[in-house]
């Protein structure tokens, strides 16, 4: 039996696996292992929860260190109480319904675009696919970059790759 004082602490996060409890029978238990290996690499002070700390880990974990307190904080309103595994597979079960918007899409890819010029190093997006998270092989991104277009200088127009990943061909002009 749990103490008084646990059971007091771990009540934000029943109450947030209580509003989705039936969230597991939404994924296979393939995606659910996966979900959780990525929960466990962003929950970097191994609490049980995700935290606006832990996304600030995250984010320098893949370079960048110069995320507002506001995006974290907009980020963390998303879910409706603590973010525990079972309101971290809400989130996202809520997110995959389908492709993401290509705002969404775009704004991803701005995140590895400081200066706003709407193009990325096609090795740049390579490294960090190959290196992170779900890890594609040199094959799936070459498959990728057909889609894309890049420039002579290996840059990646991104805004372009993501209408054809949204809409499925490259808009006419």
């Amino acid at each position: 039996m749990a103490s008084r004082k646990t059971k007091k602490k771990e009540g934000g996060a029943l109450r947030a696996q209580r509003a989705s409890s039936n969230v597991f029978s939404n994924f296979e238990q393939t995606q659910i292992q996966e979900f959780k290996e990525a929960f466990t690499l962003m929950d970097q002070n191994r609490d049980g929860f995700i935290d606006k700390e832990d996304l600030k880990d995250t984010y320098a974990s893949l370079g960048k260190i110069n995320v507002k307190d506001d995006e974290l904080d907009a980020m963390l309103k998303e879910a409706t109480g603590p973010i525990n595994f079972t309101m971290f597979l809400n989130l996202f079960g809520e997110k995959l319904n389908g492709t993401d918007t290509e705002e969404t899409i775009l704004n991803a890819f701005k995140m590895l675009d400081p200066d706003d010029k709407g193009k990325i190093h096609k090795d740049y997006i390579k490294r960090l696919l190959m290196s992170q998270a779900d890890k594609m092989t040199a094959g799936e991104i070459d498959q990728l970059f057909q889609f894309a277009s890049i420039d002579a200088a290996g840059n990646l127009d991104y805004k372009a790759l993501s209408y054809i990943i949204t809409h499925g061909e490259e808009k006419e002009e």
